[in-house]
């Protein structure tokens, strides 16, 4: 007698073949077995003359779904069923969640077994969870397979509706879908704040004041018994004051006058104030907080996140790592209060176990928190784990650890300083106890929030007495658009509004930065394209409901409602789908509507006649007749007038010529192109073959070129010469070295070796 166990992954197989008894095989399905069809090469021939097979859904036939088995999963399944003859019982071991039960249901469609067939559920893989599941079998569960297949039902149903409609009006390849379409439309709303931002200014002043042995900061905060003017008190759409607000705004002149009137005053402390502040830890990890801490403090993307907690997870280190979950097992709680005592003392440990529950009303899928796995917990040290996985894995032990642990107690004290009419006020942080900052202190999404384990000293001043001013300094300050997103706050976003589900945002983002081409990631920072405005456009004009927030979280909850059958999946269908305002409807009648030419124009105030389109060849502007292409470099909140002046004059009056190349006697021109700038030798003349051309090095602005530097660059690619020993060629020179070379040549006088010569490799 023999079991065969599947599992979706090999890692997952090889970790929990560890702990069955050796009857037990176990075989990977390498996740799902059957989808819809990606592409008409994938639709079966008996389908292939249906219209509604392009669709992969039969919505005339209450909206069944075409399954097919994709190519690279063919000989799996062959593998599987072939496994299956030689068993006398099958155990469907997949993950925990709606993805999970889906693939062990198509798992039973495809395989059909003819012996005793049993569902195993578990949410870590240790010895013991693996015995608990193994008595606890239930049967695979259809209202969540049914839930499951709604949401990829609806989700085709969007995206193969609405996407040839974007091929036809904007670009072929584009898409649309359920929650990407929403995502991408937040981000783009918030550039389009940053574009209609004007910056207000104004200056303040700041004091370096001594107390015994002490030098502590003041910041001025009222002049004449009015408060400073600050960054709340500006409107962001035109940068002035807003109206009604009685405070001092400070200009540079004021401000200056200001400095030399307090100068040699008398500085006396007009109050003090101590404030107990006790900070409770933060919940255990979710998928959502996970992702969103791990960008915050490892700079990983979510898919890249979620890659590595799948990993640890499957190899024994951590507990399922979807969920929606911020409940601790009595198990878990006990494994992390004996960290605590045994780690850092009891004094640290909580008076009483903490008990988290979840706030969010659609929370589902695992019943835990992510968190170290088993009975006791192992430390980042004791795992053998590098890299980044050791990294993660860290995250979720502190984060994990640090939730049973006392408070931290703070003492926040505030001084008020006077001098003149002018009031200064300096305040500082005392950890009276540091409780949970010992394990762990949660990221943040504002860069300039204070860290919140460390400490502000602020000498011991009391009322009346006269700190010596040690420096007094005026500082201008303009105020700051709103920040673009990262990808923690487009996750926290899309949470707190109820967007889509928490295991699918790495594979939104991964969509929208990569696959679709509507965002770039600068800096951590997500960058719409003036492609992502386009479609936006499109569909806020033609289909407000389907990126509006408030709609999709009202679908997210009629999905929940769909797994707990409180709410019938096939009349919900039909209404979203085939009513006569459903979507099938409203492509249709917008077809005939939709202007290409307008869906190609973004709206970008502030451009007066310039029109910035969507070509076949990526973004353009367009004056009259004449048009240019947009640099890649460029983002639509920051194209303005300026930049558009200087690509149109290139485009009429041509490049700007640098100089003569010292060698060929040929001019030198400075472009900007579709990839970004470059130099060029000499002219282009129809019907020759195109000039020399090469890319300015990353971080080299055009303005800041010289002829050397260009000359240098068209050298590339250059060999440094031949190895002195193994007479092979050196690497070339990149472009990213001219920069240095050029330095380094003009400080030591280094001449380039002759064609002779053997070249040394330079030291730079």
């Amino acid at each position: 007698m023999s079991t065969l166990v599947i599992v979706e992954s090999p890692t997952k197989a090889r970790t929990i073949r560890n702990f069955l008894p050796s009857a037990y095989k176990v075989h990977a399905s390498m996740g799902h077995v059957r989808d819809l069809p990606q592409s008409a090469a994938d639709i079966p021939a008996a389908y292939k003359g249906e219209e509604w097979a392009k669709l992969g859904v039969n919505v005339a036939a209450d909206f069944e779904p075409l399954y097919i088995v994709p190519s690279d999963k063919k000989k799996i399944v062959k593998e599987l069923q072939q496994e299956l003859k030689g068993a006398t019982e099958l155990i469907l071991a997949t993950d925990e969640d709606r993805e999970g039960e889906s693939i062990s249901w198509h798992l039973l469609q495809l395989l059909k077994p003819k012996i005793p067939t049993k569902r195993m559920v578990f949410h870590e893989i240790t010895a013991e969870a693996i015995r608990e599941a193994l008595q606890n079998c239930r049967q695979v569960d259809e209202q969540l397979v049914r839930a499951q297949e709604t949401r990829r039902i609806l989700d085709r149903l969007v995206g193969y509706t609405l996407s040839p409609l974007l091929w036809k009006k904007l670009a072929w390849g584009l898409s649309a879908g359920r929650v990407q379409s929403v995502a991408v439309r937040l981000i783009v709303q918030r550039e389009r704040e940053r574009r209609a931002f004007r910056s207000g200014t104004f200056w303040d002043l700041k004091a370096t004041l001594y107390a015994p042995n002490l030098e502590f900061p003041a910041q001025l905060v009222s002049v004449g018994g009015k408060n400073l003017a600050a960054g709340k008190d500006f409107d962001d759409k035109t940068g002035q004051l807003l109206p009604h607000r009685n405070v001092v705004l400070l200009d540079e002149a004021a401000a200056a006058s200001l400095v030399a009137r307090l100068q040699d005053k008398t500085w006396t402390v007009l109050d003090r104030e101590e404030r107990p502040n006790n900070r409770k830890p933060s919940p255990p990890f979710t998928t959502s907080t996970l992702q969103q801490e791990a960008n915050r403090k490892l700079r990983l993307g979510a898919k890249e996140t979620m890659r590595i907690a799948q990993a640890l997870y499957e190899q024994g280190y951590i507990t399922y790592m979807r969920t929606d979950s911020v409940h601790l097992s009595n198990q878990a709680i006990e494994a992390a209060r004996e960290c605590v005592t045994r780690m850092y003392g009891a004094e640290y440990l909580s008076p009483k176990p903490r008990n988290y529950s979840t706030k969010s009303k659609n929370a589902q899928e695992a019943h835990e928190a992510i968190r170290p796995a088993g009975s006791t917990f192992r430390t980042p040290q004791e795992t053998g784990l590098t890299g980044r996985e050791l990294q993660l894995y860290d995250l979720i032990w502190k984060r994990t650890v640090a939730c049973q642990m006392a408070d931290a107690r703070q003492t926040m004290t505030t001084v008020t300083i006077g001098v003149e009419d002018a009031v200064f006020r300096a305040s500082g942080k005392r950890i009276d106890f540091p409780g949970f900052f010992r394990a762990y202190v949660e990221g943040s999404d504002d860069p300039t929030a204070a860290i919140e384990g460390q400490e502000i000293v602020l000498p011991l001043l009391n009322v009346g007495d006269h700190p010596d001013l040690r420096s007094l300094e005026a500082n201008k300050h303009e105020t700051q658009p709103p920040p673009r997103y990262t990808e923690a706050s487009l996750v926290k976003t899309l949470e707190s509004e109820g967007i889509g589900r928490p295991s699918t945002y790495a594979s939104i983002i991964d969509k929208i930065c990569g696959e679709r081409g509507y965002v770039q990631i600068i800096q951590n920072a997500l960058v719409p394209t003036f492609t992502a405005f386009a479609v936006t456009e499109l569909l806020e004009e033609n289909f407000p409901n389907l990126v509006d927030p408030g709609f999709t979280s009202k679908m997210e909850q009629s999905l929940d409602d769909i797994s707990t059958g409180n709410i019938e999946w096939l009349p919900y269908l039909r209404e979203f789908y085939s009513s006569e305002t459903g979507l099938e409807q409203q492509v249709k009648a917008k077809e005939e509507t939709i202007d290409p030419d307008r869906a190609k124009t973004v709206t970008l105030e502030g451009l007066g006649d310039v029109k910035v389109k969507i070509g076949k060849f990526g973004p353009y502007i367009q004056v009259g007749e004449v048009s240019a292409s947009l640099p890649p470099d460029v983002t639509p909140a920051d194209l303005h007038t300026d930049r558009i002046e200087v690509l149109l004059k290139q485009k009429i009056e041509g490049p700007d010529q640098l100089g003569i190349h010292p060698e060929t006697g040929e001019p030198i021109f400075v472009l900007v192109g579709r990839y970004g700038p470059y130099v060029q030798l000499g002219k282009v003349i129809e019907g020759e073959p195109l000039p020399k051309r090469a890319s300015l090095p990353k971080g080299v602005k055009p303005e800041d070129l010289t002829l050397e530097m260009a000359v240098d660059l068209l050298r590339l690619p250059r060999h440094l010469g031949n190895h002195p020993e193994t007479g092979k060629k050196l690497s070339p020179i990149t472009a990213d070295s001219v920069l240095l070379l050029s330095t380094t040549r003009a400080k030591s006088k280094i001449t380039a070796p002759s064609k002779s010569q053997t070249a040394p490799i330079p030291s730079l």
